[in-house]
């Protein structure tokens, strides 16, 4: 099963409020407002993407170690993937996926980190739940996300109904902002600049991982 399809199968049980799911159907039509909204924005299209520079990072994973992209690059090339939270179940069933095709991204001379705007104590969690092989790494204030051009504000109306949910994200993020990255994924080769890039406003979509595969390769016998 495709990672869309497990994303897909995820959003209908969760609109028919299946166990364990037992949200109130009402809350559909908000979420699906705000990714409209989004994307008719245009800001996924003014985000980095293939070809363009990829901006530097120093983040902590989320053990409290320093990550620097300048240092993973010089390893091979590298997968980053945005990630909303601990939270997000689209966001940790992607990690999942990618989670289970590890071994062949590192076989290319890979490597892979998550990035959010969580805390290192969610990390940890995120780490842990989902079984990572890889590194949640911290970006404090969605700064990083910011400077790939995929920080958004959530709309008043959509941070109401975080609230009335419990979803308290200035507490998952030790941010008051109400700020989120939009889902991205890229591949970045050492020379610094995208190979691939996937941004998407809606973040019930995400691409298979198995797409990096022929960019990796490129990038491995270009090595």
């Amino acid at each position: 099963m495709s990672l869309q399809d497990k994303l897909d199968a995820f959003r209908a049980d969760f609109k028919a409020g299946k166990p364990p799911f037992s949200a109130p159907p009402e809350i559909h039509p908000v979420m699906e407002r705000a990714t409209a909204e989004l994307i008719a924005s245009g800001q996924a299209g003014r985000a980095i993407k293939a070809g363009d520079r990829a901006p530097h990072f120093n983040l902590k994973d989320q053990d409290g170690n320093d990550v620097s992209s300048a240092a993973l690059l010089v390893k091979g090339p590298l997968v980053v993937t945005f990630y909303r939270g601990v939270w997000c179940p689209y966001c940790n069933i992607e990690l999942q996926a990618i989670n289970e095709v590890l071994p062949a991204i590192q076989a290319y001379g890979a490597n892979v980190v998550a990035i959010s705007p969580q805390t290192p104590v969610n990390s940890r969690k995120s780490v842990r739940t989902n079984e990572l092989g890889f590194p949640v790494l911290s970006d404090v204030n969605g700064q990083t996300g910011a400077n790939f051009g995929l920080r958004f504000a959530l709309p008043d109306y959509l941070v109401e109904l975080y609230k009335n949910l419990k979803n308290d994200l200035p507490a998952f993020n030790n941010d008051p902002s109400w700020t989120l990255p939009m889902p991205a994924r890229y591949v970045i080769g050492q020379d610094g600049i995208v190979l691939y890039s996937e941004v998407n406003p809606d973040y019930t979509r995400r691409p298979d991982p198995s797409d990096m595969f022929t960019v990796l390769e490129k990038a491995k016998a270009n090595a």
